[in-house]
Formats: structure tokens, sequence, C-alpha cells
């Protein structure tokens, strides 16, 4: 008989490449937060609705603003340093004591402009707003601790823990009629415990340290928090600007669409996580071949998911959004299109901006994304007043795309920036196969209920992956020999 020893799948699992490995501890953690994401929204949107959904968004995109402010580009900065292997500790210790500093300039300027924060005060959820913030500062310190040091299991699972802690408590919230302050209290309580997990593991300790650690913190935090400052227009300018143009129910619908195309993502949000700290590595060793394979390869396994995500939510998004999210939600399906598309650009750009701060240049990086924002905001005016949540999506493609080629071109004068062209061809092909399947599926079976949906879904997962693994040798032989490091019996069909 069989038995599962559970000290021996961990050996095996030891004995992985550590890339490979780290990837999918990172993969398997995303999987699971993005599926608690959704099924809680689910539960959400159907319980209290787009409206008190969408001033639970507002809440989230102003934490990320004036968390930034907060971080200040520190938190990655420490990464960086302390990824390099030199005075860990004292680089840790300066870290320490800017983001506490940071975090009381963050407040004071929160209560400055509360008078102009409309949406916070007139859905009561400023006081968390702030306890958010300085509850961030201890995940923050943990969590950059840890990561910096390698440690990619442990940060993914304080984030699965802070996702599990937050939709528990927040069901429960909205159960006992607690509204948006739920909402909030969720998310606060998420924070603290993600917080807790790290620095339960977290192996650095507060030491001496030198201005020229305060100084070589600066130097590379200044043009990172300019870049985060940055990809956070593209996360939070669009939801500000639909709740400024428009109600706080289409900024719920729009921010679901949005959610929903974030399953294109797991495998590239996977791959960033893990590989960060290995080309700050390389990158510091003049290891540079290491770092252009590796890209390649994530670009190849980022599409791998994308695509396939792209041609189903094009063909069954509408039937999505009415199934699991209710029929309000429906009127994103037009936005939901658009947003696939984003998803796939973010593959390229999240990667190459990745690889360009890991080498040390966060200037370029700045540079980039400067261009990009300032044609985002643009266009963000321009557009949600004439078409609402479609031009929000327009306005995020556009930029997207620019980001991506921008980043295209100042990662290629470090690397040789490269597709593999035969598997993402191939890729592109089995999805075409997947789209007709689906098709056909639906005009013979109406998708008039949740079960012929899902069981479309599952036909197009099924043939995507069977028609690949035939045309693509490279792919089967190493998702194959990765199965049976990890003791996955192999089936004989493919």
């Amino acid at each position: 008989m069989l038995v599962f020893r559970p000290s021996r799948y961990l050996a095996r699992v030891m004995r992985i490449d550590p890339v490979q490995r780290q990837s999918l501890i990172s993969l398997g953690s995303t999987i699971g937060l993005t599926a608690i994401g959704f099924l809680s929204t689910m539960y959400f949107a159907h319980t209290v609705g787009p409206s008190i959904l969408g001033a639970y968004f507002i809440f989230v995109a102003y934490f990320g603003v004036f968390d930034l402010l907060g971080d200040g580009g520190f938190g990655g900065a420490a990464v960086k340093r302390i990824s390099e292997g030199e005075e860990q500790n004292a680089y840790f210790t300066a870290f320490v004591l800017l983001r506490v500093m940071l975090m009381v300039v963050s407040v004071g300027f929160l209560l400055v402009a509360q008078p102009y924060l409309v949406d916070l005060t007139s859905s009561g959820v400023l006081s968390w707003l702030i306890l958010a913030l300085v509850v961030s500062v201890f995940t923050s310190i943990a969590s950059n601790g840890a990561y910096g040091r390698g440690m990619v299991g442990v940060n993914q699972i304080g984030g699965l823990i802070n996702n599990l802690t937050r939709v528990v408590i927040q069901v429960v919230a909205v159960v006992l009629g607690y509204g948006v302050a739920g909402l909030a209290g969720g998310f606060v309580a998420g924070l603290l415990a993600a917080g807790l997990v790290n620095f339960r593991f977290l192996d650095l300790s507060l030491a001496s340290f030198r201005w020229s650690h305060i100084s070589s913190l600066f130097a590379f935090s200044f043009w990172t928090f300019l870049s985060a400052g940055g990809y956070l227009v593209f996360s939070y300018a669009d939801t500000i600007l639909i709740s400024y143009f428009m109600t706080e129910a289409d900024v719920g619908i729009y921010r679901v669409a949005l959610q929903l195309t974030s399953v294109a993502t797991f495998v590239t949000i996977a791959l960033h996580t893990t590989l960060y700290p290995k080309v700050s590595y390389w990158g510091k060793q003049d290891d540079l071949s290491l770092v252009e394979g590796a890209l390649a390869r994530a670009f190849t396994y980022s599409l791998l998911l994308a695509v396939p995500v792209l041609a189903g939510g094009w063909i069954l998004g509408e039937r999505l959004l009415y199934f699991f999210y209710g029929a309000s939600f429906a009127t994103g399906a037009g936005a939901l299109a658009i947003l696939l598309l984003v998803q796939v650009a973010h593959v390229f750009m999240f990667l190459q901006t990745m690889c360009l701060n890991a080498l040390d240049r966060p200037k370029d990086t700045f540079r980039v994304t400067a261009v990009a924002v300032a044609a985002n905001i643009g266009l963000d005016l321009l557009l949600i007043p004439a078409y609402g949540i479609i031009g929000a999506s327009a306005a995020t493609l556009v930029t997207m795309v620019l980001n991506a080629a921008l980043a295209h071109r100042a990662l290629s004068r470090s690397i040789r920036v490269r597709i593999e062209p035969r598997a993402v061809g191939n890729i592109v092909l089995a999805a075409f196969v997947m789209a007709a399947v689906v098709t056909a599926y639906s005009f013979v079976i109406p998708l008039s209920n949740v079960f012929v949906l899902l069981g479309a879904v599952a036909l197009g997962g099924l043939v995507y992956i069977l028609v690949l693994l035939r045309i693509d040798r490279g792919i089967h032989d190493e998702l194959k020999e990765l199965a049976g490091k990890l003791g996955i019996p192999w089936p004989e069909m493919l």
C-alpha cells in the first residue's frame, strides 16, 4: 500500500533545482492566493453588491498610495542590498530606521490631506487606513528582510497567511453586517498575520551601521521609489479616477473584471518573485548569460498561461462575470476583453523591469515608467469621462504596451532580450485549437448555467494541455521531468 510520508516527500522536493523549487512554491502560493481572492470577492459581490465592494477597492487604492510614501522605495533597496550578501545586518538596521521615519511622514501627510479625501471619509474607513499604514511597517520590515535573505518560500507563505486571515475575518464581518468597515478590518488583520509569519523566520538582527549604508540605500531607493510610483499608477490611478468621474459601483465592476484577468499572471508573478534575487546575484557575479536564458524561459512559461486565458476569456468572459459575480457585474465584459490583453503585455513589462532593477539599473526603470505614467494619466483623463471603464481599460492597455517596449529597449543595452519563437508559436497554436473547440461547445450547448460554463472551461483547459504537450516536446519533457522529481505519476497517454 502506498503511504504518503511528508518527510520523504519534502526531501524529494528539496533535491529539485533551487529556481524550479522556489518557482513551484511561489506558483502554488500565487494560485492559492488568487483562488482565495476570487472566492471571497464572489461572495462579497453577491452579498454586498458593487457599491460597497467599490468603496473597499478605493480604500485599498489609497493604502497603496500612502504605503508607497511610507516605503519610499527603501523596501526594494533593502532587498537588493541584503540579497548581495554583504553587511546584511547593517543594511537591515538602516532600513528599519528609515521605514519607521517614513511611516510617520506618510500618516502625517494623510491627516493633512484628510479634508480632500471625500471617498475615504464618507465611507468611514479613514481610521482603518491609518492603522493599516502603521501595521504595514512591521510587515514590510519582516517580509523584505526575509525576501532579501532568499527566503522566497517563507515570503510566499506569509502572503498566503495574509490572504487567509483577511478573507476569514472579512467574511465573518460581512455576515455580522459591518460592510466596508469589516472588509477594511480584515485587510489590516491579514497584514499583521503576514508580518508575524515572516518575523518568525527572519534571521537578521539589528546592528550598528554607517552613513554609507544609508547612502547606498538612498542611491537605489530614489529610483525604485519613482519606478514603484509609476507601477502604482498602473495599479490604482484608474480606480481613483473612475471613483472621481463615476460611481463606487463602477469602481466595483471595473476592479472585479481586472481581478478576473489576474488568472493570466499566476506564472509571471511566481517567476518575478523567484528570479529577482537570483538575477541580482548573477548580475553581481557578471553572469549575464544565465540572466538571458532565465528571462527567455520566463517569457515562455508566463505566456504558457497568459495566452490561453486571453483566448478563453474573450469567448467566455461575459458568462463568467454573470455567473460568478452577478448580473450587475456582467456589464464589465467589454472592459474584461481589453484587460486580458493588458495581462499579456504585463508579462513583458513586469519581467523586463524586474531584470532592470535586479541588475542595479533602477534609474532606467524609472525613465521607462515615467513616460508610460504620463501617458496613462493623460489617457485616463481623456477616456474615462467619455467611455467609462472601457476607456480606463484602453488607457491601461496602451500604456502597458508602451512600458514593455521601452523596458525592452533599455534592457537590451545590457543583455540580449529574446523569446523562444518555437515554444511561443506552439503555445499560440494550442490556444487557437482550444478556442475553436470551446466556441463549438458553446454553440452546441448554450451556456445557460454555471455547471455548463465550468464544463466549457474544463474542456478548454484539457484540449490546450493535450495539444501543447503533443506539439512541443521541449515543454513536454521539462514538465515530465519535473513531475518525476516531485513523485507525480506521468499519464501514459502523454
